[in-house]
């Protein structure tokens, strides 16, 4: 993984990104993960009001945002690192911290889809590809739970790209989180750049505790 989020990632992460200033990186992010054009995208302040009274900040995720697409389909996004044991539990629990924070809105808006990005360090399914999917289904009942409940995991160990092969934006944007070919990376996006900058600036500044 890059060097520079390795350590308590979710919590540099979320400390360099978010803020208006930098919601450009969240929003293309996301774009390429999901495949969608946001059209609006705002990030809800839970995770700082509620950073106090939460477990240790580095394992309650990166973003906490709600979006709004090109075609107004509105989502809740959340996106963690995770490592250590119990894969499944962190991401269902992050889940369902994600979807409960829309009680946390105060602006009146109706209950939306959640969906999260969970990027993680090591291989965890038994599917070749890095970017899987996984969604609740029941046989008999269509397009309900399915409707609430989206899942994105990130393998960065399956992830490679041959030497000289012009990168995708998506390729670059993982690319960038695994640490290879950062300099390429880095050419492909103007967005990654701009989170190269933010992160060495963090790092020239960070006071050890």
């Amino acid at each position: 993984m890059n060097r520079k989020f390795v350590a308590k990632s979710n919590f540099v992460l979320r400390r360099v990104l978010n803020s208006e200033d930098n919601l450009d990186i969240l929003k293309e992010f996301i774009e390429v993960i999901l495949d969608i054009n946001i059209k609006e995208a705002k990030i809800n302040p839970y995770l700082e009001k509620k950073k106090n009274n939460l477990p240790a900040e580095e394992n309650f995720g990166i973003a906490d945002l709600r979006i709004k697409t090109n075609e107004n389909e509105e989502f809740n996004i959340g996106i963690q690192m995770i490592d250590g044991e119990h894969i499944l539990t962190k991401m269902f629990l992050y889940y369902a911290q994600i979807y409960s924070n829309q009680l946390e809105y105060d602006d009146n808006r109706e209950i939306a889809k959640t969906i999260t990005i969970n990027i993680l360090d090591f291989i965890f399914t038994k599917e070749m590809k890095y970017h899987s999917r996984m969604v609740l289904k029941h046989e008999e009942i269509q397009n309900t739970i399915e409707d609430y409940l989206e899942m994105h995991i990130i393998e960065l160990p399956k992830f490679s790209i041959k030497i000289g092969k012009e990168m995708k934006l998506k390729e670059a944007w993982i690319s960038y989180l695994k640490g290879d070919n950062i300099e390429e990376a880095i050419k492909r996006s103007k967005k990654i750049q701009k989170l190269e900058n933010v992160l060495k600036k963090y790092w020239r500044e960070e006071v050890m505790e």
